[in-house]
């Protein structure tokens, strides 16, 4: 990796890395403050919900209602720097990139926390409701009384919500390798069928062991990837006619 002057040692690496480190701490401790302020708000509203409305909570620990506050407080501050964090790691690794790649690749940043946000109420909206009426349905049809602790409630919700958000991140990420050269559309279309099972195996793996729960994730992901597949290749097109009209400007 360089700059735009010279080429930087590993020492001036590792203290540009620490720099950056320390804006995106900083940064997630003023979120952290900040979702203390909101994690109230937050937790009405996600209590008042229809999905949580006809449920009554309980706690099992002193700590519980601590514990929750944190955590949603550590959602917030986790949403509200993910943007910082992206750019931070940016503007590490962009000196290395030629100056039309990092033109294009800078493009991609606000779209992160665009498609994050998408994914969070895709999975909210959608997959949690329909998981959590599955599991119901299951504990009332083996004549169980339904008495639900409100940690267990928030963190069966996060382990459905922020993976799928996660996952929404496919086509900024597929875009942001073509645009570096990394990933090409013939080796996306190559490795469709591996990346198929991986999807699926995650859509699995995050959902309720029930084939309707895990259809309505695996599905989106499919067509997130096709998505991706057909983004790399606008991408890559811009690529190779730059460098048609770079060779011929050379010429």
């Amino acid at each position: 990796m360089f700059n735009s002057e010279k080429d930087m040692s590993l020492v001036d690496h590792l203290t540009e890395l620490r720099r950056r480190l320390i804006i995106v701490i900083a940064v997630l401790f003023l979120g952290l403050i900040a979702g203390l302020l909101v994690a109230q708000p937050v937790y009405q509203y996600l209590v008042a919900a229809e999905t949580a409305r006809q449920l009554v909570f309980h706690v099992f620990s002193f700590w519980d209602g601590i514990g929750l506050y944190m955590k949603i407080a550590m959602v917030v501050a986790i949403a509200l720097t993910l943007p910082c964090a992206v750019y931070q790691l940016w503007a590490f690794v962009s000196p290395g990139l030629l100056p039309h790649e990092r033109r294009a690749a800078r493009k991609y940043i606000p779209f992160v926390f665009v498609m994050f946000l998408l994914g969070v109420l895709f999975a909210y909206y959608i997959i949690f409701p329909m998981a959590l009426a599955f599991t119901s349905q299951v504990t009332r049809s083996m004549g169980l009384e339904e008495t639900y602790g409100v940690v267990q409630y928030f963190t069966f919700m996060s382990n459905i919500v922020f993976p799928v958000a996660g996952l929404f991140e496919l086509p900024i990420i597929v875009m942001f390798l073509t645009t570096i050269r990394i990933l090409t559309p013939a080796l996306l279309s190559k490795i469709r069928k591996p990346a198929y099972f991986v999807l699926v195996f995650v859509a699995v793996v995050i959902t309720p062991p029930d084939f309707i729960s895990d259809t309505l994730v695996a599905i989106p992901l499919l067509i997130l990837y096709e998505l991706s597949v057909i983004l790399a290749k606008v991408v890559y097109r811009r690529q190779q006619r730059r460098d048609a009209e770079r060779l011929l400007e050379e010429i």
